[in-house]
């Protein structure tokens, strides 16, 4: 009797540890998404001084802010699903690894194809990390509670991370070179390698079949056209540049998707679409992103240009909505027990549409109160969708493919983004723009060029002087905050799209059982299994 209490004891013992471990990986896998989100934001207050110090061309500058999101973009799919063949805490330790090596080379750049280069690997590194982030969460977390309480920390994180990353980069540039903004991975990186290492679990899918060398490189180089053609669309840069990639790229993606449907072991098991669950948590993600960062790119310029706000206190005016983020993020678990999938994620687009109608009554002059409000309803709304899609997402696709899947989440979720500028920018051109067809008092060739953005028409205004000047530059603002009134309706009409499309998510959150035996190893356990190995 007193050796079955003790085995007892025992058993309530170790599940207890394993428990603890799982929140253990939670903040390991945490600290990996917050570089990585850090990074895609920190340079873009630092253009200024690697343009100053590093004397890049047009081009060069581009590729400089470009080449991490749409490498990382590119690659999602390939070292999602390379993670599910050869492990992905494996993966998950190489891109810590090559991370922390191109952040090295990045701050001590001496040229801008040094740069350039550093960015690429950057792109690689991260790659490697973001998938690799959710499917080791979606094997550490079998239960479905759990995981929800750990996906809302997660995209927390995330949200926490891009927002940090211009008010970091900020601060370092004020008291130390442009490269700083790099180095700063540096650090945790040394200390991730050796704790993700001891703490993390590996785990890989079946393996059934060999890998797919090919299909890997078709999704990559498909979707890297793709994302390239949807970033200078978003530009404002139409020509053989910008049309040649995106139908190389859409092509070869829809030869990718043949191929996978006709090989007996796929590289991604595209069955996972054919549930309705997961094609819908996608395209929830896709139009949540599309709508966020649009809104983001077109919110900054109004605080700067048409409020004459500083970058700094753009930034803080936009952290309410950062912070209602992370609320969400964190009461997203409890709200998809109560609510569930389908309710929740069509609320979280109602409620970013009211957002969204609510920043329709901005001007052109300052309005703290609207704003503030705007902003916390917009991040608590956007946050709630994401959140409950991705967990929809995830606990629809079976273990063993949660790097493919995790992969098609990021994936999407950087589709979504680069089609956001796209398609919101254009909006934002073509309303824009014909309010600055004829300016009683300036020269025809003057008011085309202020035509094509806000920044522009001032610096034509300044130009021009005198009561012409002071003509545009009224004429610019209220054009602007036209296109900006019209381009908010689109959003909204977006929005409501999505929310008719979460009704096919499931009503109610199905918890299942957790499978027996499924748990993280205590530290000591994982020492001691290498060690016997």
């Amino acid at each position: 009797m007193s050796g079955t209490t003790t085995a007892a004891a025992g058993l309530r013992r170790r599940t207890a540890q394993a428990g603890a471990n799982r929140w253990v990986v939670l903040v390991v896998l945490c600290v990996s998404l917050l570089l990585v989100a850090v990074d895609a934001t920190v340079l873009h207050v630092a253009v200024p001084a690697v343009t100053e110090d590093l004397r890049p061309g047009a081009i060069e500058l581009l590729w400089i802010v470009d080449t991490y999101p749409l490498v990382c973009a590119s690659l999602l799919i390939l070292f999602g699903t390379l993670g599910d063949r050869v492990g992905r805490r494996r993966i998950l330790l190489l891109g810590y690894a090559l991370f922390g090596v191109a952040s090295a080379l990045a701050a001590f750049a001496g040229s801008a194809q040094t740069l350039i280069m550093a960015r690429a690997l950057l792109g690689v590194g991260g790659a490697m990390i973001m998938p690799a982030t959710l499917s080791i969460l979606r094997q550490v977390f079998p239960d479905r509670r759990e995981r929800a309480l750990a996906v809302g920390i997660w995209s927390a994180v995330a949200a926490v991370g891009a927002a940090i990353g211009p008010l970091l980069g900020g601060f370092l540039l004020e008291h130390f070179w442009w490269g700083s903004v790099f180095l700063v991975n540096i650090p945790l990186m040394l200390v991730s390698l050796p704790v993700g290492r001891l703490l993390l679990p590996e785990s890989r899918g079946a393996g059934d079949g060999p890998w797919d060398v090919v299909g890997a490189l078709m999704a990559a180089a498909g979707l890297f056209g793709v994302v390239l053609g949807v970033k200078q669309l978003g530009g404002g840069e139409p020509g053989p540049f910008t049309v040649v990639p995106l139908v190389v790229g859409a092509v070869l993606i829809v030869l990718f998707v043949r191929r996978q449907r006709r090989r007996t072991h796929p590289l991604v098991d595209l069955g996972m679409f054919a549930r309705p669950a997961f094609s819908t948590s996608v395209g929830c993600i896709v139009l949540a992103m599309l709508a966020l960062v649009g809104l983001e790119l077109i919110a900054a310029q109004y605080l700067q240009l048409v409020l004459g706000l500083s970058p700094l206190e753009t930034g803080l005016r936009l952290l309410p909505l950062t912070f209602s983020a992370m609320a969400a993020g964190l009461a997203g678990a409890r709200l998809l027990r109560g609510f569930g999938p389908r309710r929740m994620v069509c609320g979280g687009f109602g409620l970013t549409a009211v957002a969204v109608l609510v920043l329709t009554a901005m001007g052109g002059s300052d309005n703290a109160g609207l704003l503030l409000i705007g902003f916390l309803l917009l991040g608590f709304g956007l946050e709630t969708t994401l959140f409950a899609a991705y967990e929809s997402m995830l606990s629809e696709a079976p273990q063993e493919q949660a790097g493919g899947a995790a992969a098609i989440g990021e994936t999407s979720y950087q589709l979504g983004a680069g089609i956001g500028i796209a398609l919101l920018g254009s909006v934002m051109n073509a309303a824009y723009a014909p309010g600055l067809s004829s300016v009683p008092g300036v020269p025809a060739s003057a008011s085309a060029a202020a035509g094509h953005s806000l920044g522009e028409a001032y610096g034509v205004a300044g130009r021009l002087g005198g009561p012409a000047g002071a003509a545009l530059r009224r004429a610019a603002k209220d054009s602007f905050v036209h296109g900006l009134h019209v381009t908010l309706l689109v959003s909204a009409g977006l929005l409501l799209l999505g929310a008719v499309m979460a009704l096919r998510l499931p009503r109610v959150m199905q918890c299942e059982a957790p499978p027996a035996g499924v748990g993280v190893p205590a530290p000591r356990e994982v020492v001691e299994s290498r060690v016997s190995a």
